[in-house]
């Protein structure tokens, strides 16, 4: 029975035309997953309790070839892409309506707000990025620096949406990781972005991806992020890089920057309870004061 419901999935799949058009970006995420959980991994646990595991080789094999077809469609869309960036085209407004006809979804707004995790737009953003190999990390962190993950691409483009960055704007990312917010943020409004990450292996990282895309105005700097330059930063950006008393060293940092001039500060995560606790702080929306939010800030003066 179960056998017989795997061929028939994967027969339903083959004669599905419209997967196989590169547009349906959505189709082929949900079916590719399908393939993963549903089959891949029933039949695994069937070649396990199975004395005749002929039709079942078989019909991973069929599986495979049904994955690498469209894996092969997503592949060719993304170099495409990539090159059309190098190029200095598929930007700003462009490349968010491009974004927007394959993911079939607009960015920002309420709907951002009240998810939680990743979507297709995660998947869709990850494609643009150079095919480098995953780096690891070469130093130990200390007790208050959270592990890496890496921003929800809704809350990236929503930051986008709010903080209508200009020419004159540098942003700033504390614990930029793999560098998906500076790349993304420079790519959809054209700013300046830099992010500040203490792994050298991740800044070595994100650099080669900025460089591979032709984006001068991103720049990633190997540094401690309580000692960073952060004399041009007007907006800046933390997903919770860090907790407790370094993350509070942090901000007194930046409020040092505030006394000169007007900052403004989007947070994600937990860390926004904290800046929100903050005297030389106010935050834009009060009722974005939440873990699963973005908020933001701007400096009081003093």
């Amino acid at each position: 029975m179960v056998t017989r419901k795997i061929q028939a999935d994967l027969e339903a799949i083959e004669r599905n035309a419209t997967l196989y058009q590169e547009l349906n970006f959505n189709n082929r995420v949900e079916v590719l997953d399908t393939l993963e959980f549903h089959v891949f991994d029933r039949i695994t646990g069937l070649l396990q309790a199975s004395n005749f595991p002929t039709e079942l080789l078989l019909l991973q094999q069929r599986a495979e070839a049904v994955k690498r077809q469209l894996e092969a469609i997503d592949a060719t869309l993304f170099q495409r892409l990539r090159e059309d960036i190098q190029m200095g085209h598929c930007r700003g407004a462009s490349l968010l309506a491009l974004i927007n006809t394959y993911v079939g979804r607009g960015a920002g707004g309420e709907q951002a707000q009240a998810e939680i995790g990743y979507d297709n737009l995660d998947v869709f953003t990850n494609g643009l990025f150079p095919d480098l190999a995953f780096p690891s990390e070469t130093q130990e962190r200390e007790p208050e620096m959270v592990f890496y993950q890496k921003t929800p691409a809704r809350i990236i483009f929503e930051l986008v949406e709010k903080a209508q960055l200009t020419s004159a704007d540098v942003l700033y990312d504390l614990g930029s990781g793999l560098g998906h917010v500076p790349i993304l943020v420079n790519l959809l409004s054209g700013a300046a972005t830099k992010g500040v990450e203490v792994e050298p292996a991740y800044c070595a990282y994100a650099s080669a991806c900025a460089a591979e895309l032709n984006l001068p105005r991103v720049t990633f700097i190997q540094a401690d992020a309580r000692t960073a330059d952060y004399s041009d930063g007007t907006v800046f950006f933390l997903y919770t890089p860090f907790a407790g008393r370094m993350l509070q060293q942090v901000l007194d940092r930046l409020r040092a920057e505030a006394q000169g001039r007007s900052i403004r500060l989007f947070t994600y995560g937990p860390c926004t309870l904290h800046l929100a606790q903050q005297d030389w702080l106010q935050c834009v929306d009060p009722a974005a004061i939440d873990l699963y939010k973005l908020a933001e800030f701007r400096s009081v003066t003093e």
